[in-house]
């Protein structure tokens, strides 16, 4: 247990680290995790061998429980809503008919028997959430025709149906005595139902307990997912679709805060995909992948050139999509995380199979990442597709549109130029507005006629900024004998592209300019954009 968790936190702290370098790459990065956990393996640079798959089992699915909430979580259904009925069919009759195709290519180009090609077709039926998201918003691929969120809601919502044929596959190989029907209506039955109740009452308890601070949100709503999967597993239904819908009904709720649990959950779920997809390369003993690589090279290229595109052109043509949009929707079918998590329950089973499932699917999801991925830019621009007026961060629930307000105190102290002004004479930013005036302990909520006084603290409301990731925000301490006290801030030798937005002088928030002089005590705030 010790030394894959070592290895895990090792690697997220290189994610972390690396991530802006990794994102400028061709290849989509989750590829280089892969890569980074096959190094890591058996037959890598530091031979670690690792083959629990019951341990690997249980961290990917808790991943992918994150991944799938995300998926759910951060959707704009604004956005979506246009292409939802396309979305939809993709993600069910889309996966069933994927399943069914890509078994029958298995068993007569492969030579395998049909519930061992059906197998292997139910495992790769979904396209990856994790992939198609990570591409999608690291390369900046604002699409057509609402096609970025034809393909986030589908790859968001298409890994409960390949996940209910997975486990009915397998039960007939097993020999369990079971009912198709029964099952798949059970598994969505039980995950809408749980998904719906679960999603509506966490929404409410956020609206109505407004005294809960936003880590407790945080961790109420992190809790919340968490239950959503396990309640409908527990009750016999499917915890990925409960969960993703819970997700959904929560993202597109009016909940306070909704932006920190947006960029909470946005961490937890890079982490999520980078631990799966590191782990699923540690646990592939690379020595044993020639054996799978040609069935896997013939199932990757079926499902790459004839499977998704007859799949995706049955299902979308009663809409009359362009066939620029069907080429884009095609290709981007990447087979990722999922696919490897649903071989591992394959591999728990203990059926009999002729290729080591677990590999083959690590191959193909291998060959499609690299391929397909690294290619999604070019085909996508080639096709006519790329919207350079359009930005698909439109698509998530953190885009600036649907931005919480945020709000700042500013002291009023004996030298304030607003001390004795009305709020109407105040010349203040357009968007911003004075929420309430904290004087002597009470709080009031003002209007154009209140005056400022001297001790009060004025709390204005404005729209908060979504492009943190790009300003470093640092506080600098000035303690005695600091070199730049005495100094005006035009003598400061500062690096180049850094500023002194604001001095915190006591309880005084002082806005500098060249001739402000600091002190012992002062807390310098300064902004710096990341390179």
């Amino acid at each position: 247990m010790q030394g894959p968790l070592f290895l895990i936190g090792v690697v997220i702290v290189i994610c972390i680290l690396m991530n802006r370098q990794i994102q400028r790459l061709a290849v989509p990065s989750l590829l280089i995790f892969l890569a980074l956990g096959m190094c890591f393996g058996e037959n890598g640079l530091f031979h670690i061998p690792f083959n629990d798959y019951s341990m690997a089992d249980t961290i990917c699915s808790v991943s992918l429980i994150f991944i799938m909430f995300y998926g759910g979580f951060g959707t704009n259904l604004r956005s979506a809503r246009p292409v939802l009925g396309k979305a939809v069919l993709l993600s069910t009759l889309g996966v069933a008919l994927t399943a069914g195709l890509t078994g029958v290519c298995a068993h007569y180009l492969l030579a395998l028997p049909w519930l061992e090609s059906f197998l292997i077709g139910s495992v790769l039926a979904s396209t990856d959430a994790a992939s198609v998201f990570n591409i999608l918003r690291s390369k900046r691929l604002a699409l057509r025709y609402n096609t970025a969120p034809l393909l986030e809601v589908e790859s968001g919502s298409n890994d409960p149906m390949s996940y209910m044929l997975t486990v009915a596959v397998l039960a007939l190989m097993t020999g369990e005595a079971v009912s198709l029907p029964l099952l798949l209506v059970q598994q969505v039955a039980l995950g809408v139902l749980c998904g719906a109740a679960l999603g509506k009452a966490a929404a409410e308890i956020l609206n109505r307990m407004n005294w809960l601070a936003d880590h407790e949100r945080t961790v109420f709503v992190f809790a919340i997912a968490l239950v959503s999967y396990a309640l409908a597993a527990l009750m016999g239904g499917n915890g990925y679709l409960s969960v993703y819908l819970c997700g959904i009904l929560l993202g597109s709720a009016p909940i306070p805060q909704k932006r920190y649990l947006v960029h909470f959950f946005d961490a937890i779920t890079n982490v999520a995909q980078v631990t799966i997809f590191f782990l699923l390369g540690l646990l592939v003993t690379p020595s044993e992948l020639p054996a799978v690589f040609l069935p896997a090279l013939v199932v990757a290229v079926c499902l790459t050139f004839l499977v998704r595109p007859v799949a995706v052109g049955l299902l979308l043509a009663p809409f009359r999509p362009t066939w620029r949009q069907l080429g884009v929707v095609s290709w981007a079918g990447l087979r990722g995380a999922a696919s490897i998590v649903f071989a591992i329950l394959a591999v728990l089973s203990q059926v009999t199979l002729r290729y080591d499932l677990y590999n083959l699917v690590f191959c193909v999801v291998l060959l499609s990442i690299a391929f397909q991925g690294t290619l999604l830019p070019l085909v996508s621009r080639k096709l006519g597709m790329i919207d350079e007026k359009d930005d698909v961060a439109k698509t998530f629930n953190d885009y600036q549109e649907n931005s919480d307000i945020c709000f700042i105190q500013v002291p009023i102290g004996e030298n304030h130029s607003w001390k004795g002004a009305r709020l109407k004479e105040i010349a203040m930013p357009k968007d911003f507005l004075v929420a309430m005036i904290q004087r002597d302990g009470a709080a009031i909520v003002p209007n154009g006629d209140s005056v400022v006084c001297s001790g009060d603290t004025l709390v204005l409301a404005a729209r908060g900024f979504a492009g943190e990731e790009d300003l470093a925000i640092r506080e600098t301490s000035l303690g005695e004998g600091h070199r730049w006290c005495g100094k005006p801030l035009r003598e400061l030798e500062l690096p180049k592209g850094v500023l002194v937005i604001l001095v915190l002088r006591g309880t005084e928030v002082v806005i500098p300019d060249g001739g402000t002089i600091f002190a012992p005590g002062d807390v310098l705030v300064t902004a710096r954009t990341r390179a």
